[in-house]
């Protein structure tokens, strides 16, 4: 805007000064930029259409997260008595802590300096191998690894023991760990009339959804749109922007500051857009909300009020097979909502009764 400003400026004070050769040689004219106006749109709308295709399979591949962890809730709860309390809670705990782990696998979060001074003496510490650089945490270097600390406290380490976390801290994709430990507790449940080799083949089948979860995140999250393709966007727009005050200046005077501001800030925010939203496990995605609902659905709200009334749709305490003999038709017995609303309407309605002539004689 103050490009532009500068620009209209200096072309009205040429024109004041009869300086009228100079003021027409600081006018391009439309033609060029509306030449390269085509290339630039198509290069956003391609940058932009492809960062939001990565944003929808980022969100799709945590929706099947949430549906697959459900399913296997759903499957091992009505399964208990054959999967047995102890291996069904291992299942839970490991599920609820699937989505937590996979989101610290694509956007680590290890604890700050500060907090590892408070934590470093105590017993609540969970040192965590990298294989990569991680960013504003408390990293220490070992070997070709490094080190992340997180609290056991906090989710979803304080759902696992200790041994389990340990093997878990030393694994460098702790998400797959987690679905072959899934996969393990699921092949050791034995057969009886109930539950075969089918209902085992189903649930290994659901592991194996959120194992390819696992690669679809990393393939998002390691593969970033090509760099060159990127600079060679905003080189362009940079390029088209600076120069597009001698284009409209002979036209529109004082007023080329403005209306090019405004433009510029329409272009540059739709290369704003896609560069935002191509990775969308960087904050494009709300990833706690979503860990946080597969933790509620898995371990039943954490057995509060909300979670005991799902968990009892698998028991039958207090329930009668002839209660449900006692509810009758739904389609002779129970009226549709227009019929309840046509009844009310006929008890309201009264009769008035016919009123007599004048000149009728009343015996």
């Amino acid at each position: 805007t103050a490009w532009s400003t500068l620009v209209s400026l200096t072309y009205k004070m040429c024109q004041w000064n009869g300086m009228q050769s100079l003021a027409q040689k600081m006018c391009l004219g439309p033609t060029p930029h509306s030449l390269i106006a085509s290339s630039i749109g198509l290069l956003l709308v391609f940058r932009t259409n492809s960062a939001y295709q990565r944003f929808t399979e980022g969100r799709k591949t945590w929706e099947q997260i949430l549906n697959t962890c459900r399913d296997i809730t759903r499957m091992t709860s009505v399964y208990e008595h054959n999967v047995g309390l102890k291996r069904k809670q291992r299942i839970q705990r490991l599920l609820a802590a699937f989505p937590y782990v996979l989101q610290h696998h694509i956007q680590p979060r290890c604890l700050d300096h500060s907090q590892c001074k408070e934590l470093e003496s105590s017993s609540h510490v969970l040192v965590l191998n990298e294989p990569r650089s991680i960013s504003i945490s408390h990293t220490k270097k070992r070997g070709g690894s490094r080190e992340c600390w997180v609290d056991k406290r906090a989710l979803p380490w304080c759902l696992l023991p200790d041994p389990v976390l340990s093997k878990l801290g030393n694994s460098h994709n702790r998400p797959l760990w987690v679905t072959d430990r899934l996969s393990l507790e699921i092949t050791e449940i034995k057969y009886d009339d109930n539950f075969t080799s089918r209902e085992r083949l189903e649930l290994l089948k659901h592991t194996n959804t959120l194992s390819k979860c696992i690669g679809h995140c990393e393939r998002i999250h390691q593969t970033a749109v090509p760099l060159n393709y990127a600079r060679h966007a905003l080189r362009s727009l940079t390029m088209w922007s600076f120069t597009l005050p001698f284009g409209v200046v002979d036209k529109l005077g004082l007023l080329t500051g403005p209306v090019v501001g405004i433009v510029a800030w329409l272009m540059y925010g739709v290369y704003e857009i896609g560069h935002r939203i191509e990775d969308p496990f960087q904050g494009s995605l709300r990833l706690t909300d979503l860990c946080n609902a597969i933790y509620r659905d898995v371990m039943f709200g954490d057995r509060n009020q909300a979670g005991m009334r799902r968990q009892s749709a698998f028991r039958k305490d207090f329930e009668k097979e002839s209660d449900w003999d006692r509810v009758g038709d739904a389609f002779g017995v129970c009226r549709t909502e227009k019929e309840i609303l046509e009844g009310m309407l006929e008890q309201e309605t009264v009769e008035e009764p016919e009123l007599l002539p004048d000149d009728a004689v009343q015996i």
